[in-house]
């Protein structure tokens, strides 16, 4: 099992407001944000850090430093974009790459549209960031791509994953791990999470 799943009091709190129907534009943002930022402390537990010297107002000493310019936000246009304020505010200096995907109506499956990473993109360690993991197919294709390029460090970050998107990461990327704040119980007919929070970008940018 690949997936990290946040329980936590806290998370659960802020996911219950953010599933509520009557939370609005604003609120909903800042709790993406705020649960972006818990999911990236969880993230980064394994994260390698670098001997290096400071003085303190007393003393030098010997501590540790990331070295955020190892990091790449990876958001899923667009509903991933309101992820990456919650990712930066803890890793500032972590370069944003974005992929711009669509499922189709008719078959459900990941179509791109749009594609550019940073530089140096294969020797960084990627964090692909969606608020829903649904079907999987837009994740798996986001994988699919960073791999070509040569990226071997792939994390996975979502508010609200789907057992079923959960299984197709697993099956095509078993190498790469899931965070997450809830799994919820599954997909209803239109490939929607239930019980869900509906749609996560129209949610963010008060389109619906």
């Amino acid at each position: 099992m690949n997936e990290i799943v946040l329980n936590h009091p806290l998370i659960t709190h802020k996911l219950a407001i953010l599933r509520d129907i009557n939370t609005g534009t604003k609120e909903f943002r800042e709790l993406v944000t705020e649960i972006s930022t818990l999911l990236c402390y969880e993230a980064t537990k394994d994260a390698e850090l670098e001997v290096t010297e400071i003085e303190t107002p007393l003393e030098k000493m010997q501590t540790a430093k990331l070295n955020e310019d190892n990091y790449a936000v990876v958001p899923i246009l667009r509903a991933g974009m309101g992820m990456v304020e919650g990712i930066i505010n803890v890793i500032p200096n972590a370069k944003v790459g974005h992929i711009g995907l669509y499922r189709s109506e008719e078959t459900f499956q990941p179509v791109e549209y749009y594609y550019k990473m940073p530089d140096g993109i294969a020797d960084r360690i990627a964090m692909i960031i969606d608020p829903m993991l649904a079907t999987g197919g837009s994740a798996s294709a986001t994988i699919d791509r960073l791999k070509e390029d040569g990226v071997k460090a792939i994390k996975l970050l979502s508010i609200v994953a789907a057992p079923e998107g959960i299984e197709v990461i697993e099956a095509n990327h078993p190498d790469v791990k899931i965070y997450c704040a809830t799994v919820d119980k599954g997909l209803n007919e239109n490939k929607y999470i239930v019980p869900g929070l509906g749609d996560a970008g129209d949610r963010i940018y008060g389109t619906k």
